[in-house]
């Protein structure tokens, strides 16, 4: 026997279809699901029951979904909380693992040694020119160089590609988004504190919408790939910040861009946490390690995982014809 909790997910794929069809929001999905209910039912007093039962039914139902839909929000907005005091947490210690390292290296070069006033003057200029050598050094822009004697840096301000943010997304003008090869949180912040009736977030399969009664569209546009709209939620976050989150189709790789029309990322800058990748399969898993071997391979100018084998397999067949001059050979 299915769940009570899978009975009532087992309608969304219908309900989200209904919702696509209506872009008056919540307002005309209301007024549609009434009128089949007037049309069609005996809801509003058929069966010998007046309009004030049908009332009170409806009032019954609102607040039973509503202090469910509190609660989620309430978990959401305390997961958010915990990420937050997590991410503290490790910023805390690393700082103070770099203090207790640069502590221990300054005890361990504390020395007293005697010396002259001669050699004081000289131990003392030497270091005022160490300062300003390392002055000019810190003014001087440093810029990163590929294998190929390439300004790297200089190549990603040609393509208009942007460091990713803390969440490898990025920080716009009108929004924020982050991400996890899984999903996307987009953050929407509003001109005015409202309640979530006034909100309609209108998601396709591969395109957004979000409006604020009263208000141009805050967000409009063809995202950067396909998303599952079964696995979409969106919440109002202190009346004040709407928060969609989204699942992407492609679970395997990092977007770019959040729409087509955003500026693009440098997604070679993203940096995966760690800890997340304790949750995903054994296969999953073993894809993702392999990816960020072979990005860091790329990036100090190391050969990747294939391009080890390859070499290790080419090094074994040398083994084993010594007899062969690979002396004058090119290899790619």
């Amino acid at each position: 026997m299915s769940s009570p909790g899978a009975q009532k997910d087992k309608f969304d794929g219908v309900l989200l279809s209904l919702a696509s069809e209506c872009p008056g929001g919540i307002n005309e999905i209301l007024d549609v699901f009434f009128s089949f209910l007037a049309r069609k039912t005996d809801f509003y007093g058929g069966g010998g029951k007046g309009s004030s039962e049908a009332e009170k039914l409806l009032l019954s139902s609102f607040r039973k979904h509503e202090s469910e839909a509190d609660e989620i929000t309430a978990q959401k907005k305390a997961a958010h909380a915990e990420e937050d005091r997590k991410r503290k947490e490790r910023q805390a210690k690393k700082r103070e693992e770099e203090e207790r390292a640069m502590t221990m290296n300054q005890k361990k070069g504390m020395s007293i040694v005697e010396v002259t006033e001669e050699e004081a003057a000289a131990l003392q200029k030497a270091e005022e020119e160490k300062k300003q050598e390392s002055k000019k050094e810190s003014e001087t822009p440093v810029k990163d160089v590929d294998n190929n004697g390439k300004d790297t840096d200089d190549d990603e301000d040609e393509k208009g590609k942007i460091k990713p943010n803390a969440g490898n997304g990025c920080d716009l003008d009108n929004y924020s988004w982050t991400q996890t090869l899984g999903e996307i949180e987009l953050r929407v912040p509003l001109p005015v504190a409202c309640k979530a009736r006034d909100v309609t977030v209108d998601l396709q399969k591969r395109s957004i919408k979000l409006i604020l009664k009263g208000y141009p569209p805050l967000v409009d546009g063809e995202l950067r790939k396909d998303i599952k709209l079964e696995g979409c939620t969106w919440v109002l976050e202190d009346r004040k910040i709407v928060v969609v989150t989204i699942e992407k189709v492609n679970k395997m790789e990092w977007w770019s861009r959040f729409l087509n029309s955003d500026p693009e990322i440098n997604t070679k800058k993203v940096q995966p946490e760690n800890s997340k990748l304790s949750d995903l399969d054994g296969e999953t898993r073993g894809m993702v390690e392999k990816m960020m071997y072979d990005q860091r391979q790329k990036e100090m100018g190391l050969p990747t995982s294939e391009e080890q084998k390859k070499q290790d397999v080419l090094n074994k067949f040398m083994q084993a014809h010594p007899e062969m001059d690979f002396s004058k050979c090119k290899f790619n």
